[in-house]
């Protein structure tokens, strides 16, 4: 039996303890009873937690790269990342473990594989022959440092160019570093005095594979003969060299410069250059030269057998044009367009239809790789307009401020939502098939759907079918269409609730049966939207206004109403109902000149066309109180089959009726509990304390809410990531206990009283003091009754108390299954007058129990806090059972979804700990850490729905969903793309026979002659040290993950025995490497010390 400690119990609670803890026995008692009952099939073995897909555009991209033979295109990103895309539903997302920035991208075109090079001087070969890539050789440089690598096409070499100048060359295949290495001084003239700089290019002639080209930060470039290992060429100019290409027959080539201009050399004239172009300088008389522009970052020039080379460059742009886009350039012939983009360019490649270098390129479409953003411009059609994006690229479009997430919804939804946004698109797109289309889609194993829901800061709310494994854009709502927009800050005058997005959405409730979507707004504002396929124009849009008071003594309400007294509960069989009306006010500010009655936003009073789609049935704000602005909302629940809309902040909560556009309820937090209130306090004026926000966005906060942190935009970083918890259970502040907010409402029907003998609608709402109190709800008939007889709204009396803020709630019926809230199925709103007379006479569909139900069939209350959940039997409200989630941590999401046809409590804790407890007995099922909770954004975001899927926003731009379902771990490996494909190389460009004849095709080199170990010796140990990867036993886990079976276990022990003995070789190898080395300095200290006598030592 648990004890109490005194101390920590608040006088108001010492009753309630001391009732708990005396009938603990009686409980337990209980509970065993109830075990019984209730068969629970889920056991911790069909739990698993693994990532499964992680979808929209790669953050903080660095670099690019693209396999013209696969059609494989390649991301890396600053934080390490590796993001692979093929075709439209192929993506796979890789990750190193140093979590170095990627600075360059390599494939082995057509084999399957692709080097990375890394901030830390690290080179990486990644193997693509897998579902998930794996590395199989790493190779760390110690004493240099890596600035451009350069593989040829079909070569086993790799060229790497480091910040001293020097190129060392790397065998791929067995990631060994070759003797062979061209020194800075010697590839410079010896009479040059400073150092050229770091390596920025290097490539070889298409022409002659033993020429190679090297090109020095400072300006100088080099054609070293690989042969005879010195310089044939060197090329020097003023201005320091940002790229280099070559002309594809190999005589001329040209570099990029940090002026601006473009100088082109004819390979065998180094004295100066064939020809220099300024493509954005302005042209001065008198034959001087261009004023100089902005560096030009990066060109191409690619040839075609029709007509003119392309030169395709990013940068140059003249110093006057402040405030102008980052402009991609495209010179052809004598045109030259410039391509504006959203955001700076990072880098961009241009696809061609060979991979030879030696060979006309014919170039089709240009990749641009933006900061924020993913381009493909189509160079054969004029104007050259871009493709149309099939990738999920836009999550991050407006900063995402929340998301929901949904499984097994309607068959019909999807449909619905997708011809709805099909309206949507966008017009103007180039026509051909989207270029990037290798690889090749996994086994669909999964027959439900699923959507996601998010919501942004501009106010907008993105649909996204999220079904195996995949993601695609549905339908896009804006609901900032509603309010009038500011045109300069001194029509802003309300809108100082928050310091900017003052349309960023909060909150999303939705119904997906009855398509019915509640949102609610950083200025405390709630809109319902209504689902139709048919377009309307409203002519008035409906509002109401809503003046949640903290008090109700000195304030006057709108129009003079007063809201009446909370009925005390419990004193008499009939309680007296609570219907208070709202009008929207015209008044400005009170008496003594102080804000008053003014929503945040101002809704547009001209007629409104609204497209087929989601198309607003109500707005409610709350208003200004006495200079005081609405607190932002902090919980928020829709219910179709009632037709009522609830919404709650930390001054208290309000019920609308959607259908008739009334205010059923608007209460203060403390006048709920009338005269239960454990807490004992007094209403107090709002003028007097000023509440920063409860729970939702504002829930987790650094330390103490300062008020002038209190209106902080969902979008604001938080620079503290302490996140230590200032709220508790035990609570001893009148601060902390003005600041009671409702943190969860649920909608449901069941037992309201102990006395109850039927389920009946009602309202369960849950605080951040760990308050659950229940409201009931009379409703009228259905049909014609419903629109005019009032909905009765009466507190039940019943209160039940936790420890930690209410976070869910939900409800099981007597099997242990989920009893969801009632709801009608969507029909068309705008339909005719016959269709109508028949909906009249529909009731709403309710699956919840019906009201004939017996007494010995009850109901349980799953009520899940911060710190603990519980089970309480319906109606006696006896705890059955109690588990303590988490002590010295708190529960950021807790969700009761079904797995394998039972029901879950499903838990993210801010210590970074996954937890899934079995219904309804508690029994802990699942304990993984995760991720520790680094930002606002992952508590924001964080979600899990039915079937073992959960997800959360991992980067600013980047969804990460995960599973912990056994079932889907295991599925996994075969809804995986493939990234490769057997695809065969085209065939080589045709010499011709006069060429052939004359020796004027490509030279051929036989590069294993010049940097095999034979010829070039032995690299010094010191300067790159090997180390192998996990990626072999990774593929054959990959593989064997998908096959059920004993055989396949087997198969895998083998395995990891193999890895075992494979670990033990390394040991060996290392243990051989370190007895060698120590022999080598041994042998070095004997000739250093050889002819030294006793007394020199």
């Amino acid at each position: 039996m648990r004890k109490f400690n005194i101390r920590k119990v608040l006088d108001g609670l010492t009753a309630v303890s001391a009732v708990a803890s005396a009938s603990s026995a009686a409980q337990q008692q209980q509970a065993g009873n109830r075990e019984t009952e209730i068969q629970e099939t889920l056991q911790s073995e069909h739990f698993q937690l693994c990532k499964t897909v992680r979808h929209g555009f790669p953050y903080q991209p660095s670099a690019l790269a693209f396999d013209p033979v696969q059609k494989i295109l390649a991301i890396g990103t600053q934080t390490g990342a590796l993001r692979l895309f093929g075709r439209p539903g192929v993506e796979c997302y890789c990750q190193h473990d140093s979590g170095a920035a990627v600075i360059q991208l390599q494939f082995l075109i057509n084999e399957g594989a692709l080097v990375s090079a890394l901030a830390d001087d690290t080179l990486h070969l990644w193997n693509l022959r897998q579902k998930r890539p794996a590395i199989l050789h790493s190779l760390k440089f110690n004493r240099e440092r890596i600035t451009f690598c350069h593989l040829p096409f079909q070569s086993k070499w790799l060229y790497v160019g480091t910040e001293r100048g020097n190129i060392h060359i790397v065998n791929v295949e067995s990631f060994t570093l070759s003797g062979y290495v061209i020194m800075w001084n010697k590839a410079i003239e010896l009479s040059s005095k400073s150092h050229p700089g770091p390596v920025v290019h290097i490539s070889d002639n298409p022409m002659d594979e033993g020429k190679l080209l090297i090109g020095f930060e400072s300006g100088t470039v080099v054609l070293w003969d690989l042969k005879s290992k010195k310089a044939d060429y060197r090329y020097t100019h003023d201005e320091a060299i940002h790229s280099v290409a070559w002309h594809h027959e190999g005589k001329q080539f040209i570099c990029s410069h940090s002026d601006g201009t473009l100088t082109i050399w004819n390979v065998k004239s180094p004295t100066k250059p064939f020809q220099t172009i300024t493509p954005h300088g302005k042209q001065l008389k008198d034959g001087k030269k261009p004023e100089p522009c902005k560096p030009i970052l990066k060109v191409e020039y690619k040839t075609t057998r029709a007509g003119e080379p392309f030169i395709i460059l990013s940068g140059g742009l003249s110093y006057d044009t402040v405030g102008r886009r980052p402009c991609l350039t495209v010179m052809h012939g004598k045109s030259t367009a410039v391509l504006e983009m959203d955001y700076s360019i990072v880098d961009f490649l241009t696809l061609c239809e060979t991979p030879y270098p030696n060979d006309f390129q014919e170039p089709y479409a240009v990749v641009v790789l933006l900061e924020k953003d993913l381009v493909l411009i189509d160079l054969a059609q004029n104007g050259y307009p871009i493709f149309e994006n099939p990738y999920p690229l836009t999550i991050h479009e407006s900063p995402v401020t929340c998301c929901e997430y949904f499984a097994d919804c309607p068959v019909d939804l999807i449909p619905a939502l997708y011809s709805v946004g099909a309206r949507q698109k966008r017009q103007g797109y180039s026509k051909k098939e989207w270029p990037i289309s290798g690889g090749n889609w996994g086994v669909i194993t999964q027959s439900y759907s699923e959507i996601i829901i998010t919501g942004h800061a501009d106010g907008s709310i993105k649909f996204w079918d999220a079904s195996a494994i995949t993601l695609q854009v549905l339908y896009k709502l804006k609901t900032a269409k509603v309010f009038e927009k500011s045109r300069n800050k001194d029509d802003r005058p309300n809108t100082d609730i928050v310091d900017e997005d003052p349309y960023a959405i909060q909150i999303i409730s939705w119904c997906p049966e009855s398509r019915m979507l509640c949102i609610a707004g950083v200025s405390a504002h709630v809109i319902i939207y209504r689902f139709s396929k048919q377009e309307v124009t409203t002519e008035v849009i409906p509002m109401l206004e809503v003046r949640l008071l903290y008090e109700i003594n000195d304030v006057e309400t709108p129009d003079g109403e007063q809201v009446p007294p909370v009925p005390t509960p419990g004193t008499g069989s009939n309680p007296q109902s609570i219907v208070p009306q709202s009008h929207p006010s015209t008044s400005s500010s009170s008496s003594d000149g102080l804000r008053d009655n003014v929503p945040c936003l101002k809704v547009k009073n001209s007629p409104l066309k609204q497209s087929p789609g989601y198309q607003i049935e109500l707005v409610i704000q709350l208003v200004w109180v006495s200079g005081e602005p609405p607190q932002q909302i902090t919980s928020l629940a829709i219910n179709s089959a009632y037709g009522l809309v609830v919404f709650g902040n930390c001054n208290g909560i309000a019920m609308v009726d959607y259908l008739q556009k009334t205010v059923l309820l608007n209460l203060g937090t403390i006048e709920l509990y009338g005269s239960n209130d454990p807490y004992r306090r007094e209403p107090r004026s709002p003028r007097k304390t000023r509440q920063p926000s409860g729970a939702g966005l504002c829930d987790i906060n650094e330390g103490t809410v300062v008020p002038e942190d209190r209106c902080k935009s969902p979008t604001s970083d938080v620079k503290d990531n302490s996140f230590s918890r200032s709220r508790s259970s035990s609570v001893t502040s009148i601060d902390k206990e003005s600041r009671e907010a409702i943190s969860a409402l649920h909608f449901c029907e069941t037992f309201t009283r102990k006395a109850d003998t039927s389920p009946s609608p009602c309202l369960w709402v849950g605080t951040t003091l760990g308050t659950v109190l229940v409201i009931v709800l009379n409703l009228p008939p259905g049909g014609e009754q419903r629109l005019l007889q009032p909905v009765i709204v009466s507190p039940s009396g019943t209160i039940l108390r936790l420890k930690g803020a209410i976070l869910r709630m939900a409800f099981l019926d007597t099997t242990g299954s989920l009893v969801p809230p009632a709801h009608e199925t969507w029909r068309e709103h705008h339909e005719d007058k016959d269709e109508k007379e028949k909906a009249k006479k529909r009731r709403p569909v309710s699956v919840s129990p019906s009201s004939s139900q017996e007494i010995s069939e009850n109901q349980y209350a799953v009520i899940c806090s911060e710190k603990q959940a519980k089970v309480i039997s319906l109606p006696s409200q006896n705890c059955i059972y109690k588990q303590n989630i988490t002590e010295t941590s708190f529960v950021l999401r807790g969700d009761i979804v079904s797995l394998n046809n039972s029901i879950c409590l499903a838990c993210f804790c801010a210590n970074g700990h996954i937890m899934t407890f079995s219904l309804p007995s508690l029994r802990p099922l699942l304990d993984v850490y995760y991720l520790p909770l680094t930002n606002m954004r992952i508590a924001r975001t964080f979600c899990f729905t039915d079937n073992g899927q959960a997800l959360y926003l991992v980067s600013p731009t980047e969804i990460q969903r995960l599973t912990y379902s056994q079932e889907t771990c295991e599925n996994l490996q075969e809804m995986l793309g493939e990234l490769f494909t057997l695809v065969e190389t085209p065939e080589a460009p045709n010499r011709g026979f006069f060429k052939g004849l004359f020796g004027g095709g490509a030279q051929s080199l036989d590069r294993e002659e010049l940097f095999g170990e034979s010829a070039s010796g032995k690299a010094s140990r010191s300067l790159a040290q090997h180390i192998p990867g996990p990626g072999g036993i990774e593929g054959v886990k990959g593989a064997a993950s998908g096959v059920v079976g004993e055989l396949a276990r087997a198969r895998l022990a083998l395995d990891e025995r193999g890895q075992k003995l494979g670990e033990l070789e390394e040991k060996t190898a290392a243990m051989l490497y370190s007895a060698d080395s120590f022999s080598k300095h041994a042998h070095e200290m004997m000739l250093k010390y050889k002819d030294k006598k006793w007394y020199q030592f």
